[in-house]
């Protein structure tokens, strides 16, 4: 059944969705009209506020480009690619692998979220290859969208940034009401818990439901995904050799008689030593702050592992070069959310739409409207950290004067911000740079996540606020 009526949303969203750059200035005008017309703003102060947020997502920018060129680099280094191909083996048919892929995607997302998004990608290109050199065929935007939507957890994990801001000294919860929310009673609540399994289950299941039939069209992974012709080689595959110069390397690297600049191009114990030093690093990062994960400790664990296990300077710049492609509509896309979220901010807007639904709600549906105002949010403010930061104040004061517990608020938000990322392009960005897409290939599938996975945290929320 889940088959038959995603058919028609895929067939409608590929022919009516525009790619995620012309959808990006779509919604910079709705938001822009938005200001004009819900606030006192005029055009000339809309405008300002859209230009001087540009830039606010700069430093995050980079982070989420590091994200992806280490990610892939990782993947394509070659012991971890043949870690890769053998996890990529266990599911046996196709439907399998539609729900391996999302529940990879779903555990590596509660881990952090940079972490879900590179894993689902690479997964899923993997699981492709397999299958392609098995002869069977797996329908490919359907196995990236289960990737992402494994997504629609990561704020219910361990690098929820809505929780831990609210439990961290100087965040937005530092002079609210009841003051610091520990993550004991929002991430690791056992209500939260139930809802990440229940969630994770429903979604590996409708993926797996939503797998084409036999009269059904197939769409298969283009060979450009994997970096060959259809030879059954990878991109890590086709790799310099370990001590060879690379295509396209210093000409210098290729004559008979190697320089000793090329000697320690090719010595494995230059990127070595620098591994060992960034893993010295990390092991005493962690022990002096215990395991906290965010973008920046990713970026540097995948960086590690990268120099540890490459073979040399040579074969690591290849990879990189080979990796560059997947980093450029970050750099375009996001200075264009950055200026909606400056005019969300500086306008107003979010407090304005989020009045709205703090004033048609109870002690028992505060949850619930929060929710659905953090899911409409997000399609402007796709930042979960950006979008607590703004409107946390809001909700802790109605939770305060309806005698709400501040967890339900807070995870209403984190609910809200996950939901939503399953029909806004921002996050798939990163996942269709790797896996080669357009949001249009995929959208008719999250869709169905998006409903059902809402389905869950509406149920959740309502029945936690009612005690």
């Amino acid at each position: 059944m889940l088959s038959t009526l995603s058919r028609p949303l895929a067939r409608f969203v590929e022919r009516w969705l525009p790619g995620s750059f012309a959808l990006a200035i779509l919604l910079t005008l709705v938001v822009g009209t938005m200001a004009l017309t819900m606030t006192d703003t005029g055009l000339a102060d809309v405008i300002l506020a859209w230009g001087d947020g540009l830039t606010g997502l700069l430093a995050f920018m980079t982070q989420v480009a590091l994200v992806l060129l280490l990610g892939y680099t990782l993947a394509n280094v070659p012991p971890v690619h043949r870690l890769l191909v053998r996890v990529a083996s266990l599911p046996r048919g196709p439907r399998q692998a539609y729900g391996f892929v999302a529940l990879m995607g779903g555990i590596a997302s509660l881990i952090s979220f940079g972490l879900g998004l590179i894993v689902a990608g690479v997964m899923a290109v993997e699981v492709a290859r397999v299958f392609r050199d098995r002869g069977t065929k797996l329908h490919y935007p359907l196995l990236v969208a289960s990737g992402y939507s494994g997504f629609v957890v990561w704020h219910m994990g361990y690098s929820g940034s809505g929780p831990l801001n609210a439990a961290t000294e100087g965040g937005a919860y530092t002079d609210l009401p009841g003051g610091l929310v520990e993550v004991t009673r929002t991430t690791f609540s056992s209500w939260n818990i139930i809802a990440v399994v229940v969630t994770l289950v429903v979604v590996v299941g409708a993926m797996m439901l939503l797998a084409p039939r036999q009269h059904d069209e197939i769409v298969l992974a283009p060979d450009e995904v994997f970096g060959d012709s259809g030879s059954g080689g990878t991109k890590a595959a086709r790799s310099p050799k370990r001590g060879n110069p690379a295509k396209g390397a210093d000409t210098a690297a290729e004559t008979a008689t190697p320089v000793p600049a090329d000697r320690i191009d090719g010595f494995r114990g230059v990127t070595v030593l620098a591994g060992v030093l960034l893993s010295a690093y990390l092991v005493i990062f962690f022990l002096r702050n215990g395991f906290v994960l965010n973008l920046d400790i990713v970026n540097w664990t995948f960086l590690a592992l990268i120099l540890l296990l490459v073979g040399n300077a040579r074969e690591l710049a290849a990879l990189i070069r080979a990796g560059g492609s997947t980093v450029g509509e970050v750099l375009l896309q996001y200075p264009l959310y950055a200026g909606i979220i400056g005019m969300m901010s500086a306008t107003g807007l979010s407090i304005i739409i989020s009045e709205w639904f703090v004033q048609v709600s109870s002690a028992q549906t505060l949850g619930f409207f929060t929710f659905l105002a953090a899911g409409l949010l997000n399609m402007f403010v796709p930042s979960g950290g950006g979008q607590f930061a703004l409107t946390a104040p809001l909700f802790a004061t109605a939770a305060d004067s309806l005698g709400v517990d501040q967890s339900v608020v807070i995870m209403a938000v984190a609910y809200g911000d996950q939901w939503t990322n399953m029909i806004q392009p921002f996050w798939a960005v990163p996942l269709l740079a790797v896996a080669g897409l357009r949001v249009r290939d995929i959208l008719g599938y999250t869709l169905v996540t998006l409903v059902l996975s809402g389905i869950v945290f509406a149920a959740t929320l309502l029945i936690v606020g009612a005690g």
